[in-house]
């Protein structure tokens, strides 16, 4: 079979070099890359190293070749372009249509999957051209990157570093796999939560759970790669960032609570996919609990954590939000799950049976996803990325 035809873009920024990663892996996995690097871009990264490590000459003229119309058919025949990194100029001549250089004539004439990966200063980023140019080329169907937040050129920390190659690798491929319906989310806002949520019993003691966070964490990657700017508030994991995703960090229910409903305000779908405790302990104690010679300890008293997912259902931020809850069963799986459909009042529920050894921890999960109008679509053992692209499904459905 035919390589997948990649044209990796390269602007002139600072991050170029961390695109040799990027080209490493992509043609590491069987792809067929060709770089089309800006004449800025080559202040950082030379022409030999690109072309060393795709097999190709790096074509950096709409003069060269000519025979060949490289500012056409490179293009024409990708499978996928990804600009990484994209600059602050890059993402204003792409929302604009300006074609001065041969990566910008790839860009309009590429009737393919196309990502960008921005990279700048905080303030560039920050600026409000930039958000509009990023704005447009969302609503057009590209999937634009959020940056991460990080050390920058010199003393600078902020919003615009680069992702990680490996997160912009997923992106990528995620993208090609669903070819020219990569971007069926571009323009909306969507809210995750995941991972386990912990209450505090005294300073080094909690009540928790066993969730990993590695079902929201694929929730964000996968909506992230359909155009979605997302929010992820993420409970007690340990996991690496989803390239493109702001991540909120909170412990307890009552903080998950709070983070998700400051963002749910302006989003169009929120997934809890967080294992959120039903209780807490009623008191704190300030100091370590001390086991006492001849004593049980004191019983814990423990009161009910906020029921996130049932307070965003009834009180919707915004009309036609789609709310998403999720059901850790350990037995009567479906009637359970029914069941907590018609208690929460969400649009969706995913129902899915847990153990010590099973779903938690895991890359894999199997579910049925339950709907509020009486439907039910079974997701298959398999990676928890499948599972999370159904429900982008059935949520894109319902967003219309």
């Amino acid at each position: 079979m035919d390589k997948p035809k990649v044209v990796l873009g390269v602007s002139g920024g600072i991050a170029a070099y961390k695109a040799c990663e990027l080209l490493r892996r992509l043609t590491e996995s069987g792809h067929d890359v060709r770089v089309v690097p800006t004449a800025s871009a080559l202040n950082f990264v030379g022409e030999a190293t690109w072309s060393a490590l795709s097999g190709h000459p790096a074509v950096t003229q709409v003069w060269e070749s000519v025979h060949e119309v490289p500012h056409v058919r490179i293009g024409q025949e990708a499978d996928l372009v990804v600009v990484a990194p994209a600059t602050a100029d890059m993402l204003a001549k792409a929302a604009h249509g300006l074609a001065d250089d041969l990566l910008t004539n790839t860009l309009l004439t590429a009737r393919c999957p196309v990502v960008f990966a921005p990279a700048m200063h905080t303030e560039m980023w920050e600026n409000q051209a930039t958000r509009e140019n990023v704005a447009t080329l969302r609503r057009r169907g590209a999937v634009v990157i959020e940056p991460a937040v990080g050390r920058l050129t010199g003393v600078d920390t902020g919003k615009g570093r680069l992702p990680d190659p490996g997160e912009i690798f997923e992106v990528c491929r995620r993208a090609l796999a669903r070819g020219t319906h990569a971007a069926d989310l571009a323009g909306r806002h969507v809210v995750i939560s995941a991972g386990g949520t912990r209450e505090p019993l005294d300073p080094v003691r909690y009540l928790g759970n066993r969730s990993s966070g590695r079902q929201g964490y694929a929730l964000a990657r996968t909506a992230v790669a359909r155009g979605a700017r997302v929010t992820l508030v993420s409970a007690n994991t340990e996991l690496a960032d989803p390239a493109g995703a702001d991540v909120v960090r909170v412990g307890t229910a009552v903080q998950l609570r709070e983070a998700v409903l400051k963002a749910a305000e302006d989003a169009d779908a929120v997934v809890m996919a967080a294992a959120v405790a039903d209780f807490r302990p009623a008191h704190y104690a300030t100091g370590k609990i001390k086991k006492k010679d001849g004593e049980e300890p004191a019983p814990v008293e423990l009161i009910r954590n906020p029921d996130v997912l049932a307070e965003l259902s009834a009180e919707r931020a915004r009309p036609g939000q789609v709310v998403v809850g999720f059901a850790a069963e350990t037995d009567d799986v479906l009637a359970n799950g029914r069941a907590k459909l018609a208690r929460k009042g969400c649009d969706l529920l995913v129902v899915n049976e847990v153990g010590e050894e099973r779903t938690f921890g895991s890359a894999e999960n199997e579910a049925v996803v339950l709907a509020a109008d009486g439907s039910a679509t079974e997701v298959p053992y398999g990676p928890k990325e499948a599972l999370a692209d159904v429900v982008w499904d059935l949520v894109s459905e319902r967003l219309g």
